[in-house]
């Protein structure tokens, strides 16, 4: 028995075949329709889904906002920091020597807020912006507490007073407002 050599083998190249590459993509599954309506374009993304699913639906202005409130923590908090007698002064229309230390602190902390109110500008995740949204809403709504309580130990409130109160209270909404819509899970079309 003569023993015929073999012909040499030939690598099949199925990335050019196309037909070879659709069949091959039909039996893992990939590249149709799921029951959600998603084509995957690999078995890893139906395994683990598509990452459009996480992706953060915010709402308009939401970015805006916390722009204009890191940019009003920032300038408040250096306000308070380097010119304490002035800011009391201005809010309590009479400078309170004895609350200087209490101002400066004050500034401290409204500090340490607007460097949350920065990060929470430039991140993409939906929990961190969540929690920014409510560090702001408990900062509104105890400065207007804190505030309130002042006015009635006082006796009165100066304009800029009430109007501070006006805001904090507005500022609240706003903030509590976009912390609400964030929140909500998106309606499947």
């Amino acid at each position: 028995m003569a023993s015929k050599p073999h012909p040499p083998l030939m690598k099949k190249h199925s990335q050019t075949d196309l037909v070879s590459r659709l069949k091959t993509r039909k039996i893992l599954g990939v590249g149709g329709e799921d029951d959600d309506g998603e084509v995957h374009r690999s078995k890893i993304s139906q395994m683990l889904g598509n990452e459009i699913k996480f992706a953060v639906r915010e709402p308009m202005g939401l970015r805006v906002w916390i722009l204009i409130s890191a940019v009003m923590f920032t300038v408040m908090a250096l306000m308070a920091l380097a010119f304490p007698g002035q800011l009391s002064e201005m809010v309590f229309e009479e400078e309170l020597s004895s609350s200087i230390i209490s101002i400066r602190l004050y500034g401290g902390a409204l500090l340490s807020i607007s460097l949350i109110m920065w990060n929470g500008l430039y991140t993409a995740e939906k929990v961190i912006i969540q929690w920014t949204l409510l560090t702001e809403a408990c900062y509104f709504t105890v400065q207007f507490l804190v505030m309130t309580a002042t006015f009635i130990e006082m006796g009165s409130a100066s304009n800029s007073g009430i109007l501070l109160l006006l805001s904090r209270v507005l500022f609240l909404i706003i903030t509590l407002c976009y912390y609400y819509h964030l929140g909500r899970r998106p309606k499947k079309i």
